[in-house]
């Protein structure tokens, strides 16, 4: 999911685009969910993404679908109708600001996955250690848990996977996120 706004990162670039290390958020993201076993990767952009369209048309070509913007909920629902999913075919939905997802953390979930839908956490108390934001904290089981922008989308029962594991918590959706990411993928630019 690469078509919101980014209006929180106050970037000079859409927030896809928005470069950690020497490379961009969305491109960090889709080489993560190509090195997974997932078989088929679709970017859905927005009219708010246009640079961000054009940029994935060399890359990704026939796999990007040109949602209406409406909102996250929205875009992913009018992703889904277009791809003619129903709930017995869940879909794995990623939103393009994770820059230290990797494979086999992608992998991770789709282990942890079993039927219905399934929303990836974050201890609330991860995050705040890191630094990064936790604007969209709620209670889970008494604990304030984090979205991570990585989901299962099928049918019910809705079930939550909280994990530790930092790839998850770092979500870029303000400049000191984007340090933190920063500052945790060490060494030499790529």
């Amino acid at each position: 999911m690469c078509g919101g706004r980014g209006t929180r990162l106050d970037a000079s670039t859409e927030k896809p685009l928005h470069e950690i290390r020497g490379r961009s958020l969305v491109d960090r993201v889709l080489d993560a969910l190509a090195a997974s076993r997932l078989d088929d990767v679709y970017a859905v952009t927005s009219p708010h993404t246009p640079d961000t369209r054009r940029y994935l048309e060399n890359r990704w070509g026939d796999s990007i679908i040109d949602a209406p913007g409406d909102g996250y909920v929205e875009d992913l629902q009018y992703a889904l109708d277009a791809l003619d999913v129903d709930e017995a075919s869940p879909v794995l939905t990623v939103a393009a600001d994770l820059p230290l997802l990797a494979g086999d953390a992608t992998d991770r979930v789709l282990d942890v996955y079993d039927t219905g839908s399934l929303t990836v956490c974050t201890p609330a108390a991860l995050a705040e250690a890191l630094d990064v934001s936790t604007d969209a904290a709620f209670r889970l089981d008494g604990r304030r848990v984090v979205p991570s922008g990585v989901n299962v989308v099928g049918g019910d029962p809705d079930e939550t996977w909280v994990t530790w594991d930092a790839r998850f918590a770092v979500n870029v959706n303000y400049a000191r996120d984007a340090a933190v990411a920063e500052r945790l993928l060490s060494g030499p630019p790529e």
